[in-house]
């Protein structure tokens, strides 16, 4: 009997995990295919009631008795119906973001390879405005990471978020989405259709439409209400790129998705784009040229038309695809715009900003949102890696890939899929810089040791502290300015040595000069040895504020001779030149810097800043002030406009040029004031756009003096009004003096305030 027992058991022990296996393999997994949301904005109230179906089909192997889907924390579920019928549904919290999930059950499985149709009904209320989701009478908008829409799977999910086709009806006015704008079924509601894959948003507010030529047919950009000729010369200037961009896409991968282009311009949510929908800074349409970040966005919105768009991009490790090759296409265009020189500052900035997490990167196909180095790597270490199979495969080749790519699959891409069909093109060599660049940590660190000379040739030691062999071109600078190039392999985790033929001596070399490879440092690539860039930028911006002018003049000459484009580079040089009291030099390097052709908004801005100072040194207050108002509207960054706006109404008093205050706005003021000592919310939230300013009226609760003196006011189009004011306050016994500025929206014939952009008060 012992024996029949311990048999029985060894045979289940056997047996148990081939059924458990058979169990594990045994999976659900939801694609979507189309979301169709109805979305009710009711009148006075904070919130938004939808109505949301999605078609999903069952991609897994086995049958699907549940459908999950994930909304923001806030919503309020009201019913679920499947297939027309009634559902029961789950909720629980998701660990991995903050939304929770709703579990619906199906009232039959479904099986693989087949669809059902789930519609959701719920609410949305948003408490506190964000760029993700904001409720107001000066505009409304819902982006996808907001999670008002149901998704199975989200950015933060394995499989990336889910896009599909979308419908979006608004009951809003001058509402705003991707795709074909139709008219809705009520009286002043708007319905968008997106044939691309896409993720569902829309944006409401107060624009004017600027459409271009026949030559720009299909690009819109939507300016503020009210703008300026040159707010509108500006958006031709986009509009001009934006086309030029659909242009070039389109000889490289193939004839352009029919799909209206809307570059959107926004107060808040710059920088998201879908289905050729870009929301971009309204404040580029004032710049006297288009600046780096605006032409980089909108290349890479005219690129997702491709990829992204009419080819769904899914699994994975889907970032590389999404994110790296979309930011290299990008690249690409705009050297051919605005030539090979001025993209190098770009490539400077995609390296600086992978540096700073290259020590703690995860491979990038595992790589998704959630990770704390999604946004560094992905984008910025993925397009090296496209420009590595560029070299390796041959520019031509690449992009004649990529064309079939963007062109032949109607059930979409994988990463996987990407990378099997390149290694069946590139061969072996492609296969292993795939499998290390994509799959393994970046460990790869280049070394070079001093030249040598021997006989009529000069010699320098490589080193390759990595796990892939590379082969990166080496140059050297003689002393008098010649400049060698040669070829070298690296082993891996390996020595080597580059050989130059010449006899001049050499005094500088440096390998992979382009920066072709990700690297966990960059600062042992040359010699004689240059700190690491983000580290040296950092000293020299320390030496500046300890105003030791003479060291930052050195720290930034080194920093332009590791990277001669490197613009906040040559801006720190001439801000040590006009420390220093050197204003003809720091003139011309302030200047050239304006001439930049795809130059950066910090660039504008303390370049202007720099030569207002230079006007001022030389009694020239008039000039300065026209500088110092360019160096504003530049501003992206909290200390370039605080030095700005503090400086042109230094310049303006300088001049008696300032310009009237608007005493519709000082009275406001005034009255805001005395609702803060009053320590009555509702008289606070009253004078402040609903939903704005949540934190800062909350703070103001128990203030027992609030004195502010309004020293400029600028009325900006769209019915904003930016004021610079003085503040003295009194809370809980402590004293507050400084400078703030506030921005002020009309609202119901009347200012309230709807946003603080400083607020210097110590």
């Amino acid at each position: 009997m012992k024996t029949i027992i311990a048999c029985t058991l060894l045979l289940f022990f056997l047996q148990a995990p081939v059924a458990i296996l058979g169990q594990t393999n045994t999976t659900v997994i939801w694609q979507v295919n189309s979301f169709d949301l109805n979305v009710n904005v009711p009148p006075e109230q904070r919130l938004i009631a939808v109505t949301a179906t999605l078609n999903a089909t069952n991609v897994g192997n086995g049958p699907g008795r549940t459908l999950t889907v994930r909304l923001n924390s806030k919503v309020s579920m009201k019913s679920v119906t499947v297939a027309g019928a009634p559902a029961n549904f789950r909720q629980s919290p998701d660990s991995k973001a903050d939304v929770q999930k709703f579990e619906i059950s199906l009232p039959t499985s479904v099986a693989p390879n087949a669809s059902t149709n789930v519609t959701v009904n719920y609410s949305y209320p948003v408490e506190s405005n964000t760029g993700l989701a904001a409720i107001s009478p000066i505009g409304t908008h819902f982006l996808p990471l907001s999670f008002w829409y149901p998704m199975p799977n989200t950015p933060f999910t394995i499989r990336g978020a889910d896009t599909a086709p979308f419908k979006v009806a608004i009951n809003l006015p001058n509402a705003v989405s991707g795709g074909i704008e139709k008219a809705g079924t009520a009286p002043g509601s708007i319905s968008y259709e997106q044939p691309l894959y896409g993720q569902p948003f829309f944006i409401q507010g107060n624009w004017d439409k600027v459409e271009g030529s026949a030559e720009n047919k299909g690009i819109v950009v939507l300016v503020p209400k009210g703008a300026s000729a040159g707010e509108r010369k500006g958006a031709e200037t986009l509009m001009n790129l934006t086309n030029a961009a659909r242009s070039f896409f389109s000889a490289s991968l193939g004839p352009a998705p029919d799909v209206p282009v809307r570059l959107v311009s926004v107060r808040r949510g710059a920088g998201f784009s879908d289905g050729g929908t870009l929301l971009f800074d309204a404040d580029a349409l004032r710049l006297p040229k288009i600046d780096a970040a605006t032409a980089l966005a909108v290349s890479e919105t005219v690129a997702r038309l491709w990829f992204g768009g009419r080819v769904a991009v899914r699994g994975e490790g889907s970032g590389v695809i999404n994110d790296g090759l979309v930011r290299y296409l990008a690249t690409l265009f705009l050297e051919k715009q605005f030539g090979r020189d001025a993209v190098q500052s770009e490539l400077y900035r995609e390296r600086l900003a992978y540096s700073t997490v290259a020590e703690r990167d995860a491979p990038l196909a595992k790589a998704n949102q959630l990770d704390s180095t999604y946004f560094n790597s992905v984008p910025n270490r993925g397009a090296m890696v496209w420009r590595l199979l560029d070299r390796a495969m041959g520019h031509d080749a690449l992009l004649g890939f990529l064309r079939e790519q963007a062109g032949n699959n109607p059930n979409g891409v994988t990463l996987a899929s990407v990378r099997a069909a390149l290694n069946s093109k590139g061969g072996a060599a492609v296969q292993a810089l795939l499998d290390q660049q994509l799959d393994q940590v970046i460990d790869t660190d280049l070394m070079v040791g001093l030249p040598q000379q021997r006989g009529a040739e000069w010699v320098s030691a490589l080193r390759n502290l990595g796990s892939l062999d590379v082969t990166v071109p080496v140059i050297a600078t003689t002393e008098r300015g010649e400049v060698i190039t040669s070829q070298a392999t690296i082993p891996a985790k390996n020595f080597a040595e580059v050989v130059f033929k010449t006899t001049g001596r050499i005094v500088r070399v440096e390998v992979d000069p382009e920066k072709l490879y990700p690297q966990t440092s960059y600062g042992n690539d040359v010699v004689p040895h240059n700190k690491d860039l983000n580290d040296a930028l950092n000293d020299a911006a320390a030496q500046l504020g300890a105003q030791d002018f003479a060291k930052a003049e050195v720290t930034a000459r080194e920093l332009l001779t590791a990277a001669p484009r490197l613009q906040e580079a040559r801006i720190l040089l001439a801000r040590a030149m006009l420390g220093a009291n050197k204003l003809d030099e720091a003139e011309k390097l302030f200047q050239a810097s304006l001439n930049e052709p795809l130059p950066f908004a910090a660039t504008l801005a303390w370049a202007n800043i720099g030569l207002g100072e230079i006007n001022m040194k030389r009694n020239q207050p008039a000039e300065a002030a026209k500088r110092f108002n360019d160096a504003v509207i530049a501003s992206r960054d909290y200390p370039s406009s605080l030095a700005a706006r503090a400086a042109r109404i230094r310049a303006e008093a300088a001049a008696n040029s300032a310009p009237p205050v608007d005493e519709s706005a000082r009275a406001f003021l005034t009255q805001f004031g005395q609702a803060v000592i009053t320590n009555k919310r509702a008289e606070l939230e009253s004078r402040v756009v609903p939903g704005e300013l949540v934190k800062f009226v909350n703070a103001t609760i128990g203030t027992d003096v609030w004195e502010t003196r309004v020293v400029r006011t600028e009325e900006l189009s769209g019915g904003l009004l930016a004021a610079d004011v003085v503040v003295r306050l009194r809370k809980l016994g402590t004293e507050g003096n400084g400078t703030a500025v506030f921005l002020l929206s009309r609202v119901g014939g009347g200012w309230k305030l709807s946003g603080i952009d400083l607020f210097e008060v110590k």
